[in-house]
């Protein structure tokens, strides 16, 4: 099995390297990608996927893990 990472960007998406099976909340399985960004400002018109979204909303994510 191929190491996965997950590496959230800077006030932006999550990046996802490796491979991997990505399955949406009704069953839809999604290409395997080496690399893919998801969004985590809740504002992209391509979820899961990021659109650029956060910029034009002026995301701004917490450093760090809570």
């Amino acid at each position: 099995m191929a190491d996965v990472t997950i590496q959230p960007m800077k006030s932006g998406p999550y990046q996802v390297t490796g491979t991997l099976k990505l399955i949406d909340s009704e069953g839809k399985e999604y290409e395997i990608q080496e690399s893919m960004f998801l969004c985590r400002c809740g504002n992209s018109g391509h979820k899961p996927f990021c659109d650029g979204s956060h910029r034009r909303v002026g995301f701004v994510a917490e450093e760090g893990v809570p």
